[in-house]
């Protein structure tokens, strides 16, 4: 059966967060020192993963599985979980592209330590990954990260690509007065790397609170950016897909935007989320969270567990407001959530 939110939005997308830690700490995420790490025993195992994933899978036809974190590598043992999910099968009466496979897997990863897992978490069963690169520059990237990790990152991406995983695409997220000038360097990078890039707006769910609008650069900035440089033309709408796509007229690849500000693609969303501590939102930006770890580990049947998500979706609002006055920001921050 098809779970659908009060809108008339079929959800069929999953993120899964499988940690609150992370390797890095960048300023538009997590704060420099302090962060409270969840103890071991609040986080979700593999088979309280496995099984919720299940329902979605199984019950509500959900055919795309996204790990995030947190830093999901920093996970032990990761490969171990992918293996897990590539297990499911989306109904084979579903309408889904998977009908009778399993779902989409994919993960979004900082890329410093991911050639440690690269070719495990393909044998597992991983189909996509995305690794965020914000700048080129070590210096930068230093700043902005407050990790000295760029060579690593930039060899991550070369082993995402030997693994045989493809596309390969690549998140930056563009902060004005940051990292803004590198916009076309990027994009540059991607056509040269064979990668796409997947510029994103930068959102208020930074740790510290500092977020400002101003600091937001437009998706129709970056696009002009780029076409000044390297012409572009528009692909198709990308239905509930949160990037809008380029292609590149001298045949250059692919580029994406995610607007999530400006051109906010609420009324197409089919996600929903789970935190590492076995929360689920409706939205990144949700403000309310339904807590299953605690009926997983208080012995709730299946049924108990999807009647709480029925419910929780009952509840998914029409967009996040964050362009209007009486918009709340979350009280988690983008590491806690799941990106």
């Amino acid at each position: 059966m098809d779970l659908v939110d009060p809108f008339g939005r079929t959800i069929r997308d999953l993120r899964i967060s499988v940690t609150d830690r992370c390797n890095f700490r960048c300023t538009y995420c997590m704060p420099a020192e302090g962060m409270q790490w969840l103890p071991r025993s609040e986080v979700l195992s593999f088979e309280e993963i496995e099984r919720l994933a299940r329902i979605f899978v199984e019950r509500y036809e959900v055919d795309g599985i996204r790990l995030t974190g947190g830093e999901p590598t920093v996970r032990a043992h990761l490969p171990v979980l992918v293996e897990k999910l590539s297990h499911l099968r989306v109904p084979a009466t579903s309408s889904s592209a998977f009908a009778g496979r399993k779902p989409d897997l994919a993960l979004t990863t900082n890329g410093a330590t991911f050639r440690l897992v690269a070719h495990d978490l393909r044998s597992a069963g991983l189909d996509r990954v995305n690794i965020s690169l914000d700048t080129l520059h070590a210096d930068r990237f230093l700043q902005m990260t407050r990790r000295d990790e760029l060579t690593r990152v930039l060899d991550g991406i070369e082993a995402a690509k030997e693994a045989g995983f493809s596309p390969v695409k690549i998140n930056a997220v563009v902060e004005r007065g940051s990292n803004d000038d590198e916009v076309v360097d990027l994009a540059r990078f991607g056509r040269e790397r064979g990668v796409e890039v997947r510029f994103i707006e930068f959102m208020p769910l930074d740790a510290e609170g500092g977020w400002d609008r101003s600091k937001v650069v437009s998706q129709d900035e970056i696009v002009a950016a780029i076409d000044a440089v390297f012409p572009l033309e528009p692909v198709p709408a990308r239905g509930a897909a949160p990037a809008d796509r380029w292609r590149y007229l001298d045949g250059g690849g692919l580029v994406g935007v995610v607007p999530t500000v400006t051109k906010a693609f609420c009324g197409d969303c089919d996600r929903v989320r789970l935190t590492a501590d076995g929360q689920f939102r409706t939205c990144l930006f949700e403000t309310r969270e339904f807590d299953l770890r605690a009926l997983l580990r208080d012995g709730a049947s299946d049924d108990d567990l999807a009647a709480e998500i029925e419910r929780a979706v009952g509840t998914k609002w029409a967009g996040h407001q964050i362009n209007q006055v009486n918009f709340i920001r979350p009280k988690r921050s983008m590491s806690q959530i799941g990106g």
